[in-house]
Formats: structure tokens, C-alpha cells, sequence
């Protein structure tokens, strides 16, 4: 009852509420982010979801877009505005996933969203981690960051999938809470090449995939 019926009514009703009362710091960060990049203050990007269903995440955009002599974007670090840097480093780039809540293509609490490229490499127990709605945080992102191996993180999902429960979504959320407002460390949604083939990932796949464009 609680997976199919409470969890997804609690995603709806917090991000409605959520997106009306953090309505005045959305329309700011929008603004600023809006000056900062010349352009658009949002990133989306395709991600697989529950079903592996490929939906849009969307989050506000910390980096511009400036390109070298030949075309090429700049590196990150020259990329990422002082705006941007704020906002990533307050979570505040997380906060447009509220609409993919509201629009039910995400939950509060679930495994993170990856990318497609993931799905043809997974192992069997690997793809439960599908099995629910990804989320704006989750056990993996709540347990540590770098310290922790990827396959490990997937690992962790899987175990999120398994016990999900409302005393575990609470368990997290307060965590999360506590990781953003005592800047504690937290799993970074992209992922370097290195770490992508601790589950065997083809090099093939440029570290380009996992940077905001």
C-alpha cells in the first residue's frame, strides 16, 4: 500500500506545495542563472526511469556555454559561473526535479537517475534499481561520495528497492537534509569514466556524457 498508493501521493502533494512555497527563490535563482549564462537557466538531460521509461531531468543550469577558437565548450572550471557555483554547492540545481515529481516521473526518495548508456550493462540485480521511480536523493547518495565504489552505489539501490519502506524514506530524507544544511560529503550525480568502469563500462564512452552541456 505504501509503494503504490501513500509514496506516490506524499511526491505529489510535497512538490505541488513544495514548488508554491519555493516559488519566490525558484523565480531568483532562474533570473540570476538567466544573467550569469546569457541564456537558457536550465539543463535537461534524457535519464532512464521506472520501467527504464526515458524521461527528461531537469535542473537549473550552473554552467555557460562559452566555446574555445574552434568550437569546442571550455572546461568545466571555466564553464561554471560564480552564480552556478553558488547554487550547485546549495543544492539549488536539484530544485526544478520537483516538476519531474509533480509530473510523476520521479519520486522524493529512490534511486538516482543515471543515464541510458547504463541500462545494456547492468546485471540482472542491477536492474531492480528500475523496478521504482528514481529520485531526487536516495540510500546511495545519503551513505557517502567517493569513498564508495559505483558498482557499491548500485549495490545500494538495489538494497533501497528491496526494504523500501516509510520509515526508510524518512531515514533518508533527514539525512539528505542534514547533508545539505551541514554541507556533508553526498554521491555527485555525474560520474567520471573511471568510476563508471568499476562496473565494467566501455572507455569508449567520453567523460563528455557526464558533464552538463
Amino acid at each position: 500500500m505504501y509503494r503504490n498508493i501513500v509514496k506516490p501521493t506524499f511526491d505529489f502533494l510535497a512538490a505541488f506545495f513544495g514548488l508554491i512555497i519555493l516559488a519566490p527563490i525558484f523565480v531568483i535563482v532562474m533570473i540570476g542563472l538567466m544573467i550569469a549564462n546569457k541564456g537558457n537557466p536550465f539543463f535537461f538531460q534524457k535519464r532512464p526511469g521506472k520501467n527504464e521509461r526515458i524521461f527528461s531531468i531537469i535542473k537549473f543550469k550552473t554552467m555557460n556555454d562559452k566555446r574555445d577558437s574552434q568550437g569546442q565548450l571550455l572546461p568545466d572550471a571555466k564553464r561554471l559561473t560564480t552564480v552556478g557555483s553558488f547554487v550547485r554547492k546549495t543544492s539549488l540545481d536539484e530544485l526544478p526535479q520537483l516538476i519531474n515529481v509533480l509530473k510523476g516521473d520521479m519520486s522524493f526518495v529512490g534511486p538516482r537517475p543515471l543515464l541510458p548508456e547504463y541500462l545494456s550493462i547492468y546485471d540482472d540485480q542491477q536492474k531492480k534499481r528500475h523496478l521504482v521511480k528514481p529520485g531526487i536523493t536516495g540510500l546511495a547518495q545519503v551513505k557517502g561520495r567517493n569513498i564508495m565504489k559505483f558498482s557499491e552505489r548500485l549495490k545500494n539501490d538495489v538494497e533501497y528497492v528491496e526494504k523500501i519502506s516509510f520509515g526508510l524514506d524518512l531515514k533518508i530524507l533527514w539525512w539528505t537534509i542534514q547533508t545539505v544544511l551541514f554541507q556533508r560529503s553526498s554521491v555527485v550525480l555525474g560520474q567520471t569514466v573511471d568510476e563508471i568502469d568499476d562496473i565494467g563500462l566501455s572507455k569508449n564512452l567520453s567523460s563528455n556524457h557526464f558533464k552538463e552541456k
